[in-house]
């Protein structure tokens, strides 16, 4: 355990298990909104969901992502906090550094270990300082400036805090951290009554698509259930891990879940999910697991073991999207990148991150870069909106032929 003291009197500490902090302890700065009932706005920094991670092994010895937790106490209260893990690689972040690291270690350096604040493999965007209400001010800036301490003091390459808010990264920027843009696809409620009410949103070309796709899919032989709560059973969980592991060996080598975490979700997330499942005689055969937020539906991953067209679209975007218009969400954030998402109604918003470089020389590159990106992000948004399948204000009433 590692501790310093700040001139406010806040204690910083860095623990390597979340069962040193209470639960209650923990969440009252992670979802104070939820402590009188009700959703967390962000399921992922729960300590349910970060203490599933590493129960599981999910996280921790073998990982790459050893737990680091940062912690702020004020007179006894914690007042702050921050899920931080020690990192000997970049995969699992969706906000890509594999450049940089090849860069730093052309010239000589050492970029690994770095320190990630972050949620691993979950790019959600959500508060990374958990600050408990009335602390907002000094919990923020004890965090920040704890971390870097802790970086500077462990002689790390680097430190990143990957999908904050906007909010977050601004503030961090204002103490000397850079402030990273990047994109994702999210869909947005306007108030729609239902999914045909969405549709009639859209260009008439995108319209007969999506309803030509979405009959496809639920064409494929079987049925489509969502699930969630008490529906979900053990049972469910044998089934979702075949199509994760699937995916996972397509995609990233192997998964970054192990199989206990779902059995752990089952105990203690449940009602945070909704799991989406594609069954055909009597066998499920494909299926998407989404998280539920105070007003955001979160796609996390999603698998098959038959392959029927369109049903990735229909499991993975357009039930997510019933499901939100239903239970009144805001937001249906699908996961990292996808252009392919924008003509499903999904359109470019900004995401943000925050970082810190030791070495000033590799600093002031880092720097240049991101200016630039940054500007190339903003643009690319701009594009891709303008390209987006919405009808457009000026355009006449269309009629589907």
């Amino acid at each position: 355990m590692t501790q310093t003291q700040t001139e406010t009197e806040i204690v910083i500490e860095v623990i390597p298990s979340l069962a040193a902090v209470p639960a209650a302890e923990w969440d009252a700065c992670a979802c104070p909104e939820a402590a009188a009932g009700g959703r967390p706005t962000d399921p992922f920094t729960t300590h349910r969901f970060l203490s599933a991670l590493e129960d599981s092994g999910s996280v921790g010895p073998g990982t790459g992502w050893q737990p680091s937790y940062l912690l702020a106490r004020q007179g006894g209260t914690l007042i702050g906090a921050a899920p931080m893990y020690a990192k000997n690689h970049s995969q699992g972040e969706y906000v890509f550094d594999h450049s940089w690291a090849q860069a730093y270690e052309n010239a000589g350096g050492r970029y690994y270990p770095k320190l990630q604040i972050a949620v691993p493999f979950t790019p959600a965007t959500g508060r990374r300082f958990l600050v408990r209400p009335g602390f907002e001010t000094i919990g923020m800036a004890a965090l920040v400036e704890a971390a870097v301490q802790v970086a500077a003091n462990h002689h790390v390459s680097s430190l990143h805090i990957t999908f904050c808010t906007a909010g977050e990264a601004e503030a961090a920027g204002q103490m000397g951290l850079m402030h990273r843009h990047s994109q994702q696809f999210h869909w947005e409620n306007d108030g729609y009554a239902d999914f045909d009410g969405f549709l009639t949103a859209l260009s008439s070309r995108k319209r007969k698509n999506i309803r030509k796709e979405r009959a496809t899919a639920q064409g494929f032989g079987g049925t489509i259930r969502r699930l969630t709560g008490d529906a979900l059973r053990p049972e469910h969980w044998d089934d979702f891990w075949r199509f994760y592991q699937h995916t996972g060996a397509r995609k990233w080598g192997r998964p970054y879940l192990t199989r206990d975490f779902f059995d752990l979700a089952q105990e203690h997330l449940r009602d945070d999910i909704m799991l989406v499942l594609a069954e055909r005689d009597g066998r499920a055969i494909g299926g998407a697991l989404n998280f539920i937020g105070r007003g955001a539906l979160y796609g996390r991953y999603w698998g098959a073991v038959e392959h029927h067209s369109c049903l990735h679209f229909e499991l993975c975007y357009y039930q997510a999207i019933d499901f939100a218009i239903e239970q009144g969400l805001s937001t249906v954030e699908a996961g990292a990148q996808g252009e392919h998402k924008l003509a499903r109604g999904y359109l470019p918003v900004t995401t943000h991150s925050a970082h810190w470089i030791a070495d000033p020389g590799f600093r002031r590159a880092v720097d240049q870069f991101l200016r630039a990106e940054s500007a190339a992000v903003a643009e690319e948004i701009e594009i891709l909106t303008s390209y987006g399948p919405f009808r457009r204000n000026s355009d006449k009433e269309e009629v589907d032929e």
